[in-house]
Formats: C-alpha cells, sequence, structure tokens
C-alpha cells in the first residue's frame, strides 16, 4: 500500500514473473542454438519446411503473399546437427494438458525417423514443454517406443508423472533458456 499526502491510500499490486510468456517453447530452443553455435559448443539449427508453393499474390511491388502452399513431403524432426562428434536429431513439442502427454502430437514417421537415428549411433529425442507446469522434459527415444508401442493397446498418452520418471528435466536458465546439452552429456556417458 502507498500513502499519498492527502492521506489517500492505494494499493499496489507485485507483478509476478512469467518467464515463459511472451516467448514460444521454439524461440527458447532457438535461440539455445544460436547460444551453443557462438560459443562453439554444438552446431544444431531448425530443418526447413520442405514446402511446395502453389499460388502466390503481389499486393505491391515489394511484397508478395502465399495464398496457397502445400507439404512435399511428412517434415521428419524439427532439429539436427551434431555435437561431440555424435549427430543429434529431435523433435520439439509443447501441451497444455496438465497429466499427460497425447501421444497424437508425435506421428509415426517421426518416431520412425528417431528410431533410425538411434540405430545408427545418433542421439534422438523429444523435448516435451508442459506450459501448465512451466517444466521441459527431455525424453529419449527409447522411452517414446515403448510409449508408443503400449499405444497400439489403445493408450492414447504419456502420463506426465511417466515422464517425470522417465525423462529428464530442463531447469530454464538464462543462457543458454533451455540446456539440453546438459543432458546429453549424461547419455553420452552411457554410450
Amino acid at each position: 500500500m502507498i500513502n499519498y499526502p492527502n492521506k489517500k491510500s492505494k494499493f499496489v499490486t507485485k507483478k509476478t514473473n512469467h518467464s515463459n510468456r511472451g516467448m514460444s517453447f521454439e524461440n527458447m530452443i532457438n535461440e539455445t542454438n544460436e547460444y551453443y553455435l557462438v560459443h562453439d559448443i554444438a552446431i544444431i539449427h531448425k530443418k526447413p519446411i520442405p514446402i511446395q508453393i502453389v499460388k502466390v499474390d503481389y499486393p505491391s511491388r515489394s511484397g508478395a503473399v502465399i495464398k496457397e502452399a502445400y507439404y512435399k513431403v511428412p517434415s521428419t524432426t524439427d532439429y539436427n546437427g551434431i555435437y561431440k562428434g555424435k549427430y543429434i536429431d529431435f523433435e520439439a513439442k509443447e501441451t497444455v494438458n496438465k497429466t499427460s502427454f497425447p501421444l497424437s502430437n508425435i506421428h509415426l514417421h517421426q518416431i520412425e525417423h528417431l528410431q533410425s537415428i538411434e540405430k545408427h549411433q545418433g542421439i534422438s529425442f523429444l523435448l516435451i514443454f508442459f506450459k501448465a507446469h512451466d517444466e521441459i522434459y527431455l525424453l529419449e527415444t527409447k522411452h517414446i517406443i515403448n510409449f508408443y508401442n503400449r499405444s497400439k493397446d489403445g493408450r492414447k498418452s504419456i502420463k506426465y508423472e511417466e515422464i517425470k520418471e522417465n525423462g529428464y528435466l530442463i531447469k530454464e536458465g538464462y543462457s543458454p533458456r533451455v540446456d539440453y546439452l546438459k543432458i546429453v552429456d549424461k547419455i553420452l556417458l552411457r554410450k
């Protein structure tokens, strides 16, 4: 409360810090990857989406507006690159769900792609951002495959508790924002 000289009072509410609000999960990862690149730690980039542009309008001389486009082929995963001589490939997903991660958020061709990376001695995983908990987890491909195989029996999601148990919590930092390579280092020690 603030007391003014004329005896009037005013209540002041303290602003709450919501570190992730206003910045998308993808932007956080892109910022992290830029940090890794600038500091010569790793080279990891967002993959471009393969689209076929069909119709473009030119409303002005300096601008073009894409009116119609299609995916050429199904996209594999979001990010790939190299770290300590190892190929890295991963998908980043976010959910507002508090209790589970819907398996419909990751497609079969993406799971097959991640599995293929592992088969060839690369490192692949899923980064999951639970918005409701403000938590980010790295879930290795071997766990994704196990959960996906269980989905054939009618299961539609991975429980939040299962992700906490099988995944790695990544604490959001200042720089880098989402330091997932700390977890990759742990994975490399086991290989």
